[in-house]
């Protein structure tokens, strides 16, 4: 089968997630990297476009030069991925899908509702896939638990509590790194600081097992550190529209925390219990029923959990090779094979409308608020 044409949009060298996307659409031989403008730094980005093997003539400046030299090319990209800041990911993804181009976008698909709602119209209007990537949903276990619920094994879900909580911005002495500082910057970050980086992940991964959507939440915030304006801390409380009760914590003060990415699910006739730390196994509970360890790659596991496995039983695959399953899918999609799994532009806009709701709602001193998206009131 012939491989895709594929173009980056940012994720230069020296990146934090450059490199897992690379490794990602690269790891099953689905993608070429044949296009790119890989820095803000025009120079910078051909250069290092070039030595990951790009054709110069594709080696680009910026996305405008990409998208003005791919979009008449008879061998033109058939995925673009656009791993910029957060304040860009709208003017590009929407430009390159208005052309015509299937996009996979770092999250926060945007940075208001309002444009997120466009991209999932101008989606729908040109037929072209607009993913975004909350790629924890693509590990295998994630995958098991998510066919498990489906399948009724725990019957009913009554409680989802999930956590993205990590320590390594708790030191005041660091707080003015520019790595650091500009996630507390509302002219860098926007509304939201620590629950549109993190905890949206944690509930996008609510929804995605639970296979359902937020309705109302009601918010906390707080900011621990002296200086900074957004919240470094933030507890939320939210119901889904099937009356499953949620409660996500998300902090980047807690230290002694790692990753610190882990839900539980617990239903009327058993729960569980996945962590992105040790993400080959999930931990199941049934009810009356003794504790058991599910193990990545082992026998009877759902159909999504097999097919996106690639090592033998007790050899972990890690964080590369979960964006590299969200690439699988999207290589499926684009050939025509559907996937149920991969996260859309609705995603993307409903994380959104959760940020802002919680924003309104810490403000109101938890007021519950309706979470949804407007498009889907």
């Amino acid at each position: 089968m012939a491989k895709l044409n594929w173009g980056m949009i940012g994720g230069g060298e020296g990146s934090q997630i450059g490199p897992a996307h690379r490794l990602g659409a690269l790891a099953d031989g689905h993608f070429i990297l044949a296009a790119g403008a890989l820095d803000h730094r025009a120079e910078v980005g051909r250069d290092y476009a070039m030595r990951l093997g790009v054709a110069p003539d594709r080696a680009y400046g910026d996305w405008q030069e990409m998208l003005a030299g791919e979009r008449n090319r008879a061998d033109r990209v058939e995925l673009v991925t656009v791993a910029t800041p957060n304040s860009t990911h709208f003017e590009i993804t929407k430009a390159f899908l208005e052309a015509g181009f299937n996009v996979l976008c770092e999250k926060p698909m945007t940075v208001t509702v309002e444009e997120g709602e466009e991209i999932v119209r101008i989606a729908a209007r040109t037929g072209k896939i607009c993913a975004v990537n909350y790629c924890y949903s693509a590990y295998p276990m994630v995958r098991q638990a998510r066919a498990m619920v489906r399948a009724g094994d725990i019957g009913k879900v009554r409680l989802v509590v999930t956590n993205f909580s990590h320590g390594h911005h708790g030191d005041a002495a660091d707080a003015d790194n520019p790595r650091v500082r500009w996630r507390y910057d509302p002219a860098m970050a926007g509304v939201s600081g620590q629950f549109a980086d993190c905890g949206i992940h944690a509930l996008h991964m609510a929804c995605f097992i639970c296979d359902d959507e937020v309705e109302k939440l009601s918010a906390d915030f707080a900011s621990t550190v002296s200086g900074r304006v957004l919240e470094d801390d933030a507890m939320v409380n939210f119901r889904m529209a099937g009356g499953t009760v949620g409660r996500l914590w998300t902090s980047s003060v807690a230290i002694g925390r790692q990753h610190g990415f882990d839900i539980q699910v617990f239903g009327e006739t058993g729960g569980f219990r996945w962590a992105s730390e040790q993400p080959n196994q999930l931990i199941y509970t049934p009810v009356g029923g003794r504790t058991q360890i599910i193990e990545k790659g082992e026998g009877g596991l759902y159909d999504d959990a097999k097919r996106l496995s690639r090592v033998a039983i007790a050899h972990p695959e890690g964080f590369p090779l979960a964006v590299a399953n969200i690439y699988c899918d999207l290589a499926d999609v684009i050939r025509g094979t559907e996937r149920d799994g991969l996260p859309s532009a609705s995603s993307g806009v409903r994380s959104m409308a959760a940020v802002h709701t919680a924003v309104a709602s810490a403000k109101a001193g938890g007021a519950w608020m309706d979470a949804r998206p407007p498009m889907f009131r």
